[in-house]
């Protein structure tokens, strides 16, 4: 199963070379990690070295910090703890005895420590869903789903009971834009595109109050909301953390189980601390950690999509959404002709 829903992208660029900031001349300057590996885990206890040599005289003191925390030493040894995951930069400040100041850095692959739990589902209900639907983002707001679809031209916004199928309200979006996730926070519904470097927010009407563009992060997948970080995939190992009043992106985590690092998180859904991510072109849904990005369980979401309607422009499974009273998931996938109420259960 593992083989099936989780293989993705292999690593690469793993270490680079270091460039020295603190000399007049460019050159580079090694640190020595021991063991030598191509990645390392999450706790794993490293020995970090730098030599007198590349300095040209004894060097009097040396630091190194990760995400601006300085690591602890213990008997010239490091912990890798409470860091977060992927190719994380090491940062070495050196000061020689005369007392020039040198920075340079590292990049190291750092991986979770422990393999994802495993789970499947149960279903407890379906219900009817528009198979028109090419759904990319899915939330309820109580017993209201607030649903996203794509696709140039056909792309939609709607409000619907999934239990009644009665649909509230729809607005279709400018034929430029390929619909992508949802979220809602403070009153506000949030909606990426694809790829046209753009969100929109509206009120809960669907009426539009104003946009905005992406950062570093050139796709918009899929949103959610943890009550205080707007949390967004943009198909790669990422996923970005954006301030919920500005929209802007001021972090990322990277998504890595003891093997890998991952990509392809698509549609997202914040559940009791953690976020829960459908898998592009996979049957399969993350569990990660929002801290530091370790997957910590893998749904093995196997045999649903063969329950619906085989019709020729059937597409993924995608779409999930957790209804907080009832405590179970609705699961759904582009243009499927149901929706299921499920519950995961560990294997």
């Amino acid at each position: 199963m593992i083989k099936n829903v989780i293989v993705f992208f292999t690593i690469v660029c793993v270490f680079f070379s270091c460039n020295g900031l603190g000399s007049q001349k460019t050159r580079n300057y090694n640190l020595k990690v021991q063991p030598q590996k191509k990645e390392y885990h999450l706790n794993d206890t490293v020995q970090l070295s730098v030599s007198d040599n590349d300095f040209g005289e004894a060097v009097a003191s040396v630091s190194y910090k990760i995400n601006g925390e300085e690591l602890t030493s213990m008997e010239g040894s490091y912990l890798l703890k409470n860091i977060k995951l992927g190719k994380q930069i090491i940062e070495i400040e050196v000061v020689t005895e005369s007392g020039k100041e040198y920075t340079f850095q590292k990049e190291l692959t750092i991986l979770a420590d422990k393999a994802p739990k495993l789970y499947t589902y149960r279903i407890i209900n379906q219900y009817d869903h528009d198979k028109t639907a090419y759904t990319q983002g899915l939330e309820f707001v109580g017993d209201t789903l607030i649903e996203s679809t794509g696709q140039y031209g056909k792309s939609i916004l709607r409000k619907w009971n999934v239990f009644t199928g009665q649909e509230y309200k729809k607005i279709n979006l400018a034929s430029q834009y390929f619909g992508e996730g949802v979220t809602v926070f403070d009153n506000k519904i949030l909606q990426l595109t694809w790829q046209e470097n753009l969100g929109i927010v509206y009120d809960l009407d669907l009426n539009q109050q104003q946009t905005f563009a992406y950062g570093k992060s050139k796709e918009g997948w899929g949103l959610c909301y943890d009550g205080k970080k707007i949390y967004k995939s943009d198909g790669t190992e990422k996923i970005w953390i954006l301030n919920p009043n500005t929209y802007q992106e001021e972090d990322f985590i990277q998504i890595s189980t003891d093997k890998s690092l991952f990509s392809n998180a698509n549609e997202l859904e914040w559940v009791n601390g953690k976020i829960y991510a459908n898998t592009y072109q996979k049957d399969g849904i993350m569990i990660i950690n929002p801290q530091n990005g370790a997957i910590e369980g893998i749904v093995d979401m196997r045999g649903l999509k063969e329950k619906v309607e085989q019709i020729p422009e059937l597409d993924v499974l995608n779409g999930i959404a957790y209804h907080h009273n009832r405590k179970t998931f609705f699961i759904t996938g582009k243009n499927w002709n149901k929706i299921f109420e499920v519950v995961f259960e560990e294997k």
